[in-house]
């Protein structure tokens, strides 16, 4: 019985890779033939491709662990990773790793973004290319500012203080994870590796960077730092204040609930007061009185002190227990 048990709980993982498409068709075989024999099935979803990578894929590949998806639309890269996880799932795949078809990422580092998972100490990895400093400098100066400015925003609206590098695309998840994801509001398009990490706060999931270096050779990239700021800065906002609610408010109420609050509150107090004061003492050319300086200056530090006190807590608060043993079985999910 005992003999049973044990080759039951030590069979081998089904790993399956899922590969988004569009514009790939130059790279895409060799990123397959890279995929080593621990992984059970690879997934590559054509995006509506207009080079038909889909096609060719199912044309020239002698891999019998392909499946090629087709979608009927472009639905960006969030659509077309959240089709072939969708796929995976109902497949009966253990853990889901997602790389790009452009052959950027190395499917050789595959094992080491599942260890983690494997071994129970992680619900999800992610690549992280600023490890290694040595490496840095082959990242285009481009690149290299825009991950730096957004990988601060994506530690403020998702909660996961200990990770770096959020647009990384080289990822693994549990199926089980995957499956309790609300994948019908995660982002479609260029937000998708952000808003994934948003969503796996909300459920309390672990998340593990990898270190990992990128390949830059002659693919172009579509991601243009100058026109999607201004949009994922409004996301990681909106992000950012639900994940506040949800926290801190709705599923449970701690000191940081107050510091916040508080904290807020006599920040915006001194501001306002402070700033209403020093305007109408401009307009009558009269001297602010001290007191009145007094009040402001110190709602502002107070209400300042509060508030950093809340952003100790939530840097301390990363989830720390991976929640997939915990979570139903995702293979008829």
């Amino acid at each position: 019985m005992l003999t049973c048990l044990g080759a039951i709980k030590f069979m081998d993982p089904k790993i399956a890779v899922v590969i988004p498409c569009y514009k790939a068709r130059a790279h895409i075989p060799d990123v397959i033939k890279g995929i080593g024999d621990d992984v059970w099935r690879i997934y590559v979803v054509d995006d509506c491709c207009p080079e038909g990578t889909g096609d060719h894929v199912k044309a020239s590949a002698n891999d019998l662990r392909v499946r090629v998806i087709f979608n009927t639309e472009n639905l960006g890269v969030g659509g077309a990773v959240l089709a072939g996880y969708q796929t995976a799932i109902a497949d009966g795949a253990d853990v889901i790793v997602k790389i790009d078809g452009d052959g950027q990422m190395n499917p050789g580092m595959i094992p080491r973004f599942t260890a983690p998972i494997l071994k129970g100490q992680a619900d999800y990895t992610k690549g992280n290319r600023f490890y290694d400093l040595a490496n840095i400098s082959r990242m285009p100066a481009v690149r290299l500012f825009g991950n730096a400015v957004l990988s601060f925003m994506a530690k403020l609206s998702t909660g996961y203080w200990n990770i770096f590098d959020p647009t990384n695309g080289y990822t693994a998840v549990h199926a089980k994870v995957a499956a309790f994801l609300p994948q019908d509001k995660i982002s479609r398009r260029y937000f998708f590796e952000t808003d994934m990490l948003f969503r796996l706060n909300t459920i309390r999931a672990v998340v593990v960077d990898i270190p990992m270096d990128a390949v830059y050779r002659d693919e172009k990239s579509h991601l243009k730092i100058s026109k999607i700021l201004g949009e994922f800065l409004a996301k990681h906002t909106n992000n950012l204040m639900k994940r506040i609610f949800y926290n801190y408010f709705l599923r449970d109420m701690t000191l940081a609930s107050v510091e916040l609050v508080v904290g807020g509150g006599l920040f915006l107090f001194g501001l306002i007061f402070g700033g209403a004061h020093w305007i109408r003492s401009l307009s009558i050319h009269a001297s602010t009185p001290l007191g009145t300086i007094m009040i402001a200056a110190m709602s502002l530090l107070v209400g300042i002190q509060l508030i950093l006190a809340f952003l100790g807590f939530d840097i301390l608060n990363v989830p720390k227990r991976p929640i997939h043993d915990d979570l139903p079985d995702s293979h008829h999910a």
